[in-house]
C-alpha cells in the first residue's frame, strides 16, 4: 500500500488476456480495461484478479485450479512479451539524447514532446532506403538543481550524433559532431506558438552547438546545419537533456564502464577508481560529462567516453536481463518517452514503434561509433579551443555515409551489390604518374578549382604533365568527367585512383590519341576540393577515431 492507501501494483503483473485476440496485452491503468477490444466481462474478471477475488467461486473445490491457471498465464505471456519488446525496440539509447521507440501503448503518448521542423525533415516514418536520425543532447540543466550550474540555459547542441542506418539494415554508423566545431549555420525557419514562422538569420564561422537554442533556434535548425556541413539529409531528430542519462541508466539497472586510471573531476562530480564500474543516475551523468580528467581535457576526449557509455548501454538494453524483465522495460518506457522530444512526423508511440521495428534488425557488432575528423583551428593560435573539419578525411567520411558504406566490414545480404568491387573501367594496369597527361577544365562553379587541382596533382602526386584549360567550354557541369582515348586507359585509371573518381566519370573514346595528347578532365559540381575523392571510399580513412558498439575492451584513459 502507498501512503494514500492505494494499492501498489507491479507493472509486470498488469498483463491480461484479450479474449478477442487470444493474446496478452498490457493494461496501463489498473482501473481501466486493457483496450477497447476487451469485453466488459473480461475486463471485470481481470480487475478482480488484480485487486483480489472479493466473492467466493461458484465451485469452491475448483478454486485451487483457477488460481493455478491464473499464475500460469503470466509465464506463458512472457515469451510473447519478449518477442513484442524485441521487435518494438531499437535497442539504442544515446547519451544526453536517446533513440527510443520502445513501446506501443497509447499511455506513453503524453510523455512525448514534438517540434514541427517543416521541410527540414522527412514526413515518412520509415523508408525503403537508408535512414538518418539526428540525436541531440542538450546542455539544459532543467530539473537537475543548482549543483550542475547554468540552470537558466536554453540548452545548446552539447552532444550531437548523426545516426545512419544502412538501406539493407545490416549496419549503422553513429557519427559524433564536436560541439566546438567551427562551421556555418544556415538560415532557419522556425515555427512559433501562434502558428507563424520566424526565420532565424544565418551565422558564419561559429561553434556548431549554437545551431540549437541560440537566437531561438530549434532542432530543425540543427538538422539544417548538419545537412549543410555533411551533405547528408536528415530524416528525423530525437532530443533529450541531461536528466535522460540519469533516468535511463537507472532504469536499465546500471551501465558498465571502464577506467584505465582513477578519475576525480570536481567539475563533473565524477570520483571513481581505476577498473570496471557499473554506473547509474548521478554517476552516469558525471561519466558522460567529464572531460578535464581524461586525455587532453577537451571535448574530443569526452566524446570517447560517451561512445564507450553508449556501446555499453546498447549491450545492456539488448541483453536478456532487460528484454525478459517487464518491470525494467516499463521503467525504460517511462524514462525514454519522458526524455524524448522528437519531430512531429514521429511524434507518437505508434510511429516510434514503426520506426523501431524498421531499425531493430541492426546487429550490435555492426554499429560503429565514429567522430567527424577534425583538426585544431589555426585561428586559435597556441590555445586550442575550437576545431575545424579535416579537409580531406572529413569529406571521405561524409561520402561514405552518403554512399551508404559502412565504416567497418559488414557481411552483405544475399543479392546486395558489392560496392567495393571495382568496375571494369577502373580495373587493370595504371600508368606511372610521370606519364599521365591531362588538361583540367573548371565546370564546378568554384573559382580557381582547376588551378588548385593542378597544383595538387603536381605537388602531391607528381603528375607534372598537367595543364590548366580554364573554364569548361560548356559552362557549369553537373558531374566530373574524364574523357580519354583507348590507348590512354592506363593513364585514366591512374588519375581516377589518385582523385577518387567513380567509374561513371570515365568516358572512353573510340579512336586512339596521338602519343603526347592530353586527356580531358572537367570538374563538375560534385567536385569537393583538390585531393578530396569524388567517389565514396570503400573503407574508412586511416587514423579516424572509431569503435564498434560491442567492443567491451574500451577503457577511458
Amino acid at each position: 500500500m502507498d501512503t494514500q492507501g492505494h494499492r501498489n501494483i507491479d507493472p509486470a503483473d498488469q498483463w491480461v488476456l484479450d479474449p478477442e485476440t487470444g493474446s496478452y496485452v498490457l493494461r496501463i491503468d489498473p482501473e481501466q480495461p486493457p483496450s477497447p477490444s476487451v469485453s466488459a466481462q473480461g475486463g471485470r474478471r481481470e480487475r478482480r484478479e488484480q485487486q483480489g477475488t472479493r466473492s467466493a467461486p461458484s465451485n469452491p473445490s475448483d478454486a485451487p485450479n483457477r488460481a493455478s491457471r491464473r499464475k500460469a498465464k503470466p509465464r506463458k505471456s512472457r515469451k510473447k512479451k519478449i518477442l513484442v519488446w524485441t521487435a518494438a525496440s531499437v535497442g539504442f539509447v544515446l547519451v544526453a539524447g536517446s533513440i527510443g521507440g520502445y513501446l506501443v501503448y497509447q499511455h506513453f503518448n503524453n510523455n512525448i514532446t514534438t517540434v514541427d521542423v517543416g521541410d527540414a525533415g522527412n514526413k515518412n516514418v520509415t523508408a525503403d532506403g537508408p535512414v538518418n536520425i539526428l540525436v541531440i543532447g542538450t546542455d539544459s540543466r532543467e530539473g537537475l538543481g543548482k549543483e550542475y550550474g547554468d540552470a537558466g540555459s536554453v540548452g545548446h547542441a552539447d552532444t550531437t550524433i548523426l545516426f545512419h542506418v544502412s538501406k539493407d539494415r545490416t549496419n549503422a554508423t553513429a557519427l559524433s559532431i564536436p560541439r566546438d566545431l567551427i562551421t556555418n549555420i544556415p538560415d532557419c525557419p522556425t515555427k512559433q506558438k501562434d502558428g507563424s514562422t520566424k526565420v532565424v538569420a544565418a551565422s558564419q564561422k561559429v561553434r556548431f552547438n549554437e545551431s540549437l537554442g541560440q537566437e531561438g533556434r530549434d532542432p530543425g535548425c540543427t538538422m539544417r546545419a548538419v545537412k549543410a556541413l555533411t551533405g547528408v539529409s536528415v530524416d528525423h531528430f530525437m532530443m533529450a537533456n541531461f536528466t535522460a542519462v540519469k533516468d535511463l541508466s537507472t532504469a536499465v539497472g546500471g551501465v558498465d564502464i571502464c577506467l584505465a586510471k582513477p578519475i576525480n573531476d570536481p567539475k563533473s562530480h565524477l570520483d571513481l577508481g581505476k577498473g570496471h564500474h557499473k554506473v547509474s543516475g548521478d554517476d552516469a551523468l558525471a561519466f558522460v560529462r567529464t572531460r578535464h580528467a581524461v586525455g587532453f581535457g577537451g571535448d574530443l576526449d569526452r566524446i570517447k567516453l560517451q561512445q564507450q557509455f553508449l556501446g555499453s548501454m546498447i549491450r545492456q538494453m539488448k541483453s536478456g536481463d532487460t528484454l525478459t524483465s517487464p518491470s525494467k522495460l516499463w521503467k525504460l518506457a517511462n524514462a525514454a518517452t519522458k526524455a524524448l522530444t522528437v519531430d512531429s512526423a514521429i511524434g507518437s508511440i505508434s510511429k516510434l514503434s514503426d520506426l523501431a521495428k524498421d531499425l531493430s534488425a541492426v546487429d550490435t557488432k555492426n554499429i560503429t561509433f565514429a567522430t567527424v575528423p577534425v583538426i585544431d583551428n589555426p585561428a586559435d593560435g597556441k590555445v586550442h579551443k575550437t576545431v575545424i573539419l579535416d579537409p580531406t578525411k572529413a569529406q571521405q567520411v561524409f561520402s561514405m555515409v552518403k554512399g551508404d558504406i559502412s565504416l567497418t566490414a559488414v557481411a552483405k545480404k544475399p543479392g546486395t551489390p558489392d560496392a567495393s568491387k571495382a568496375p571494369d573501367r577502373l580495373s587493370g594496369s595504371k600508368a606511372p604518374a610521370s606519364q599521365v597527361r591531362v588538361k583540367v577544365f573548371n565546370g564546378s562553379g568554384v573559382t580557381g578549382a582547376a588551378q588548385d587541382t593542378i597544383n595538387w596533382l603536381q605537388n602531391n602526386k607528381a603528375v607534372n604533365r598537367s595543364t590548366n584549360g580554364g573554364n569548361a567550354p560548356a559552362g557549369t557541369a553537373a558531374t566530373t568527367t574524364l574523357v580519354y582515348a583507348p590507348n590512354q586507359a592506363d593513364q585514366a585509371r591512374a588519375l581516377a585512383a589518385m582523385m577518387g573518381l567513380p567509374a561513371s566519370a570515365l568516358q572512353p573514346g573510340t579512336a586512339d590519341a596521338a602519343a603526347k595528347a592530353n586527356m580531358t578532365l572537367t570538374l563538375g559540381k560534385d567536385f569537393k576540393g583538390a585531393g578530396t575523392p569524388i567517389a565514396a571510399p570503400t573503407s574508412a580513412p586511416e587514423g579516424i577515431q572509431k569503435v564498434v558498439a560491442d567492443d567491451k575492451s574500451v577503457c577511458a584513459k
